[in-house]
């Protein structure tokens, strides 16, 4: 069995940079076909599913010869994961040079003569024609399948939700069935020739965008009037503010059907850009109610009238709370107020005032359709019910219900429509439908209205009154901004007919785009199932690459009904089996729902034998020949005490979280473990599957929601499995823990040169310290009870602590100080005489810190300075009181407030190794400040690490070789 490339090496900064690149690409990028949650970037599925189907050189060739033809393989993959290498279907070199060694290492495999080049086209097409198909068994968005097909690999995309199994047949199945087929309106057919070409999809996308204008048209007749000009100027979008009667009976705003109640704004800025803020002043009109005038001057008179701790009355002061707003929801008193209009101004956006007219016609329309169907009780990240909005139709404004039914009722008359023009454009007339494999008019019209849905569902995306008024770029955020449905006070009603964010031409030009960059062959195949069943039917074993659910982390079903809901209406006729149910199903999905399934052990039983099963099919039915490869992320830290870790009497215990300098545990259990891990790699582990290798790829763009003011993973750790031989052997606790310690910190140290920022480093921790674990048939005690992966898990915590505290004993005496003084006090401060005591231990008068500038001590108390009230103008070449901490803060201080060259000029201007060590001190920092739940230090400190690479890379190019390497 050969070891793929995957087993044994990995160009990781190419990949990771890439990826975190491809996070900001926007028009024609696949994934901006349709919203999906937690998608994974392509360039990371490329990457590995090249390197899953590629020998190690190491197999066949001498290290030696083998170290340079690795080389060469990494130069292709760093080649390959660039998305302006492989975005054009017709003009990817790097994608026909990475099958030319796909199709090499099959042939060695079948045993067969290799391709010549990777211009000898008819023979890989051959060989990959044999190749085991790739089966993603958790398709969701599609990632995984899509990169599987550009390789030219049959790719099969499996999925219990039907709006994941849209999204994979709108990717791989239906593009390869119309591949190359000039468009059918009459716009083309009027102007076709003979030697036109439409390589891939580009013809599809041509009549998509067609007929998307054609809705366009008819919506504008029917429901344009209620989307009118205001001073003669197009609308972008109409802002709104929630109300609830006023609680104090006094207030006019107390009177529900009188007044329109107390507005409840998150804030009141409208824009807030560099030479540009615009605020809401509120005023009582001649009426005495309250209306809001657009202000550019000075700041508004109040920052909110609600928020996490309720609000208050803008009319007479009185404090609501969010009690009071709860019960006035749920008693159906909850309204909205226009505050304000923006439209389209000769430069740029322009902010009106609220117009009575255009609140009254929005408010009055009466909608066609209301999707009636329930919101769940409760549910993973759903807020809105507590607030009485629970059906599906109360997220949606009159007017936005209206447009979104006319629009998804007007794909039907569009696609016969196309149905006709593909008739008389020579298309066949027998009735196939797409969902049954046709080929004709009906089928080809069907499909166009599959992806005239998704347009039609992107909208309803940015058509819902939970979409907020973004303030820094004006435009309509999107109701999925983060994996959930919070509340949203104040929120932003867009234009379908404009031609800004939150328009319907927008939304198709979305879709037309991404139509035609997909690679549209080999034929590639989406069906609905769940995971178990999805190995069933294959004409071959099949090579498994698949994104796993995270535990708890995202309710993919829940939240998709919100889609679901929209696109039954429109493609159940194209689909009848997909959208057969009212809503998505639930019972058989392998999310942790402590609300499905009745309390929080429940869920986590449900989730461990769901993947128990799953991972026992896939052992049985996987291509031998191939790794399983796993993609997951979670980050879940518990604290577990003696019973939980499992610690029996007669073994030595566990030793706590290290102590550090100042003799206290940060922690009040034994050591920390983590539930989604745990559940995943012990139905791993018990499935009889081994980790052979593990690599952490960035998978989040760290300006994402929710990445903004918390400290999220912006990795996935793949996991590189393969069947444990029933030979493997039994270890001891003891000689488990040997080897944990000695390959984790070989590991550990790999991962902090790599860069791996610290908010990653715990989770990336359990791949190589897993692959330790399930090497073994069994982890035993000396009582002969074999550990559990909730203990290992304790144990590889356990040496993770270590190796983050091993090098404090050689850092100077100013840091070791003020790391020992962070640990007890964090940035606040502590008595002078205790400093006194801590410093004469670490051989370091107290003076002198503040000689050094790292601390204040007055009035008998000191207090260790933040990173912001460092000097701007510090000169770190002529300082004779530098340090690692005032290093690593100086660093945070310029990298928060300057950016990275700021940073860069730092560390020129310092010793290499005194860098080094800022960079090392702050992976400490952060796992104190993390446990001590000192969020924000937290992320000043992973800024710093995660920074730092790219920071001293650029660095050393500005530092004299004859820089002296002393302190």
């Amino acid at each position: 069995m050969a070891k793929k490339l995957i087993e044994v090496a990995l160009p990781l900064k190419e990949i990771n940079r890439e990826a975190s690149r491809e996070k900001s690409i926007r028009h024609g990028h696949p994934s901006t076909l349709h919203l999906w949650w937690a998608r994974r970037p392509l360039a990371t599925a490329r990457a590995v599913l090249f390197a899953t189907l590629v020998d190690d050189p190491g197999t066949h060739l001498p290290e030696a010869e083998a170290h340079r033809e690795r080389e060469r393989l990494f130069k292709l993959i760093g080649q390959l994961v660039n998305w302006d290498n492989v975005k054009d279907p017709e003009r990817a070199q790097v994608v026909a040079e990475a099958q030319y060694e796909i199709a090499k290492s099959l042939a060695h495999a079948l045993g067969e003569a290799p391709p010549s080049s990777s211009g000898d086209k008819e023979r890989i097409q051959a060989i990959l024609e044999k190749a085991p198909p790739v089966l993603d068994p958790f398709a969701g968005g599609g990632t995984i399948p899509l990169e599987a097909q550009r390789l030219g690999l049959r790719a099969y995309a499996s999925d219990l939700n039907p709006v994941a199994v849209l999204i994979n047949k709108a990717l791989i199945e239906i593009p390869p069935r119309f591949a190359g087929r000039p468009p059918v309106n009459p716009e083309y057919q009027a102007k076709a020739q003979a030697t036109d070409r439409f390589p891939g999809a580009k013809g599809l996308a041509q009549d998509v965008r067609y007929y998307g204008r054609r809705l366009l048209e008819k919506a504008r007749e029917r429901i344009g009037h209620l989307y009118p000009t205001l001073d003669g100027k197009t609308v972008i979008a109409w802002l709104w503010a929630r109300t609830v009667p006023c609680p104090n009976p006094a207030c006019p705003a107390s009177r529900h059907g009188e007044h329109p109640g107390a507005p409840l704004l998150a804030s009141l800025w409208l824009a807030q850009r560099k030479g540009k803020g615009l605020y809401l002043k509120p005023e009582r009109d001649p009426s005495g109610r309250l209306r809001f005038l657009v202000e550019t001057k000075g700041e508004p008179p109040v920052e909110r009238t609600i928020g996490r701790k309720g609000g208050q009355c803008l009319l007479c002061g009185s404090p609501i709370t969010l009690d009071h707003v709860r019960k006035e929801g749920k008693a159906g008193r909850m309204g909205a107020m226009l505050v304000a209009v923006v439209v389209e101004g000769s430069e740029g956006r322009e902010y009106l005032p609220a117009c009575p007219e255009q609140e009254s016609l929005a408010l009055g329309v009466q909608p066609d359709f209301v999707p009636g169907v329930d919101l769940p009780r409760k549910a993973l990240g759903f807020r809105v019910q507590e607030y009485g909005m629970t059906k599906w139709h109360h997220l949606f404004t009159p007017r936005q219900l209206l447009a979104l039914g006319t629009f998804f009722e007007l794909v039907a008359e569009v696609v016969e429509e196309c149905r006709q023009d593909a008739l008389r454009a020579g298309l066949p007339h027998h009735d196939t439908p797409l969902a049954q494999g046709g080929q004709g008019a009906l089928a080809y019209a069907q499909a166009v209205g599959v992806y005239l849905g998704l347009a039609v569902s992107r909208l309803a995306d940015r058509q819902s009154s939970l979409c907020l008024w973004d303030k820094a770029y004006e435009k309509v955020s999107h109701v999925f901004n983060r994996q959930a449905l919070p509340m949203v006070w104040d929120f932003a009603e867009a234009n379908p007919f404009s031609n800004s964010t939150g328009s319907f031409g927008n939304m198709l030009e979305w879709v037309a785009r991404a139509l035609e960059a997909l690679p549209a062959k080999p034929p590639g195949h989406a069906r609905q199932a769940n995971a178990v069943e999805s190995v069933n039917g294959l004409d071959q074993l099949p090579i498994i690459v698949t994104d796993p659910p995270y535990y708890d982390n995202v309710p993919y079903a829940d939240l998709s009904d919100f889609f679901y809901i929209w696109l039954r209406k429109t493609l159940q006729d194209t689909y009848p089996d997909l959208f057969r149910t009212l809503l998505t199903p639930k019972a058989e999905e392998l999310v942790a729902d402590p609300y499905r399934h009745g309390d929080k052990e429940r869920a986590k039983r449900h989730f461990e034998e769901g993947m128990r099963q799953v991972f026992h099919n896939l052992r049985a039915k996987a291509h031998p020949d191939y790794p399983l490869t796993l993609y997951y992320a979670f980050k879940q830290q518990e604290d577990v005490g003696p019973e939980e870790a499992g610690v029996e009497a007669d073994s030595d215990p566990l030793l706590p979280v290290s102590e550090g300098a100042t003799g206290q545990s940060p922690g009040p259990g034994l050591g920390r473990t983590s539930t989604g891990w745990e559940t995943f790699l012990q139905a791993l582990v018990d499935a009889g599957f081994q980790i052979t290798a593990t690599w952490p790829m960035r998978t989040e763009l760290s300006n994402r929601p929710r990445g903004q003011g918390a400290n999220a993973l912006s990795s996935s750790i793949i996991l590189v499995c393969r069947p444990r031989a029933s030979t493997a052997p039994t270890a001891t606790r003891e000689a488990f823990l040997r080897a944990l310690r000695q390959e984790l910190k070989e590991a550990l140290a790999n991962l902090t040169q790599e860069g791996i920022p610290p908010v990653d480093l715990a989770q990336s921790a359990i791949g190589p310290g897993m692959a330790v674990f399930s090497r073994y048939g069994a982890v035993r005690e000396p009582t002969g009870r074999a550990l559990s992966v909730r203990e290992a898990l304790v144990l590889i915590n356990q040496v993770l602590d270590e190796f983050l505290a091993q090098d404090e004993t050689e850092l100077d005496n100013p840091t070791r100080f003020a790391l020992a003084w962070y640990q007890q006090h964090g940035y606040e401060e502590g008595l002078y005489g205790d400093a006194e005591t801590l410093a004469k231990a670490k051989n370091v008068p107290v003076a002198s810190l503040e000689e050094a500038e790292i601390l204040r001590a007055k009035g008998g108390k000191v207090r260790l300075l933040r990173p912001e009230e460092y000097r701007k103008d510090w000169d770190p070449a002529k300082d004779p009181h530098r340090n690692v901490w005032k290093v690593a803060h100086q660093l945070i201080r310029a990298l928060k407030e300057e950016g990275e060259e700021a940073a860069t000029r730092i560390v020129a201007a310092l010793p290499s190794h005194l860098a080094e060590a800022s960079r090392s001190l702050a992976y400490r920092l952060y796992q104190i400040a993390e446990k001590k739940g000192y969020g924000q230090d937290a992320q000043d400190f992973n800024l710093l690490a995660d920074s730092y690479t790219h920071v001293a890379e650029e660095a050393a190019k500005r530092r004299p070789a004859t820089q002296p390497e002393l302190l």
